[in-house]
């Protein structure tokens, strides 16, 4: 009878098991496997390498030059969300007229797929008919139109972008947490002649910091891969090197020049980046809980 159950048990989990192996280990071992092999994407053809293919990373300017640029777009665009948002989270946790309206309007920009948020800036930042530009020139704030997608202010209108998409997300995140706050604490360090910098930074910060930390882990996993919006925002060509992460330039070299091997090491070197600022961010993480 126990077998029976154990049986019965088996067969239960056996979709989700088999859901599992299929959409998570397969897909991470055989990009494993394909990072060992000089693989063509379009060829059925390949010898194994070994470690070749990370080798040649290693050496490859472009390979450390995309991993920077990765780091500025993602360091960027995760500070600029994590103060904005805090800074709307609290705003929006007072009391006021319309706050319910002003709450669901904030949250538009993360409902907009991001071909439809990359478009719009697209045209928003446009040098020759941008409406950006106009209001400038219209203000006498700049005397020429600014090229916001141009080698130099490329990467920043990228991380604005990123910005104004995805700061909805830690404006959730945080608001959540502030509503379960007891006020009681805020009432009782008034009494005590605390002022707001000190109720916030004694009170506010202590109970959202755990909250904060996920943002902050969730956000990095987010924008480190994010491979959309480098892409969109510099639609290939020369303007496609200054803004190049990790993922883009995976792609390039599996559909550029259809070296797949070269790709999955880009990918499986990625994924290692990842798995080791997991493993130190968790034990950081743990010591903060002891604490």
């Amino acid at each position: 009878m126990q077998s029976r159950h154990a049986l019965h048990g088996v067969l239960l989990a056996l979709p989700t098991l088999v859901v599992i192996f299929g959409f998570i280990f397969f897909p991470i071992g055989y990009s494993i496997w394909l990072s060992f092999t000089n693989k063509q994407t379009i060829l059925p053809d390949y010898a194994y390498v070994g470690l070749g293919n990370y080798v040649a990373l290693a050496q490859e300017p472009e390979f450390w030059q995309s991993f920077w640029q990765g780091i500025v777009f993602s360091v960027g665009s995760i500070s600029l969300q994590v103060t904005l948002g805090l800074a709307v989270a609290l705003f929006l946790n007072q009391s006021f007229f319309g706050r319910g309206f002003v709450r669901g309007v904030t949250l538009f920009p993360y409902m907009l797929p991001t071909i439809v948020v990359i478009l719009l800036w697209r045209w928003l930042l446009s040098a020759t008919y941008g409406p950006i530009n106009f209001v400038l020139l219209s203000l006498g704030l700049v005397q020429a139109p600014v090229v916001w997608l141009s080698d130099k202010l490329i990467m920043g209108s990228m991380i604005f972008v990123a910005l104004w998409h995805y700061f909805p997300f830690v404006v959730i995140s945080l608001l959540a947490r502030l509503q379960t706050i007891d006020l009681q604490l805020y009432e009782a360090a008034q009494i005590d002649g605390a002022n707001v910098w000190k109720r916030f930074t004694h009170i506010t910060l202590p109970e959202l910091r755990f909250v904060l930390m996920v943002v902050i882990l969730l956000r990095t996993f987010f924008m480190f891969t994010k491979f959309d919006i480098p892409w969109l925002m510099a639609s290939g060509g020369a303007l496609q090197q200054r803004v190049q992460n990790l993922p883009v330039y995976a792609f390039r070299r599996t559909f550029g020049i259809f070296q797949a091997g070269e790709g999955a090491a880009i990918s499986v070197s990625l994924f290692l980046m990842l798995v080791v600022l997991t493993v130190v961010y968790f034990r950081v993480f743990r010591k903060e809980t002891e604490a």
